[in-house]
């Protein structure tokens, strides 16, 4: 799926191809991460909102339609993949006061449960881990699609949206502003937009 940062993941994944609505195929698939893409917003003091994403990533969905309990995700994200497009910024969220990427290299995902139908719109509950910590996050997902690239590979898609209070992971610097609030949200906006082809 999509963070590790902080808020909400926004995943916004470019389909080359037109998914079909067709029955889910209950089978293991391998998150492609050139056709997914994991974001996070934040508030930059209090009035604008500043979006970044995680660029490196895998991982394996476990569908079972019939079961949704059987069904289970697991991702990984480098921490070091984190980019706002801005280079200052990106330096300060890999340093010790964000994400310390050289002590924690990686952002994992794994999922305690689902709630709902996996070939439908569904609450994805897991164990998010940042910075050494981790804590249950819930996740609003829905099925986007399944269908057949040009090279005979099967493919799913799914997006999910959630928040998170950076705070809970140890992501605590800010800076207070003299108009009052602080510099950076502790509330992180989550979108994960995931293809994967089994």
């Amino acid at each position: 799926m999509r963070w590790m940062g902080a808020g909400q993941f926004l995943f916004t994944t470019t389909r080359e191809h037109t998914m079909t609505s067709t029955a889910i195929a209950p089978k293991t698939w391998t998150i492609d991460p050139t056709h997914s893409q994991v974001e996070f917003a934040a508030k930059h003091m209090m009035i604008t909102t500043v979006k970044g994403s995680l660029t490196e990533m895998e991982g394996v969905i476990a569908l079972d339609p019939t079961d949704p309990s059987a069904s289970t995700t697991e991702v990984t994200f480098q921490a070091a993949s984190i980019t706002t497009r801005v280079a200052d910024r990106d330096t300060h969220l890999k340093s010790g006061d964000f994400l310390d990427v050289e002590q924690f290299p990686t952002i994992t995902f794994s999922s305690t449960s689902v709630e709902g139908a996996v070939d439908g719109a569904f609450k994805l509950v897991g164990d998010l881990t940042i910075k050494g910590v981790t804590k249950s996050v819930v996740l609003d997902a829905r099925f986007e699609g399944q269908g057949k690239d040009p090279w005979g590979g099967e493919r799913v898609s799914f997006l999910a949206t959630g928040k998170i209070d950076r705070r809970d992971f140890g992501l605590t610097w800010n800076a207070a502003l003299e108009t009052g609030g602080v510099l950076v949200s502790n509330e992180i906006k989550l979108t994960l937009d995931v293809q994967a082809v089994g």
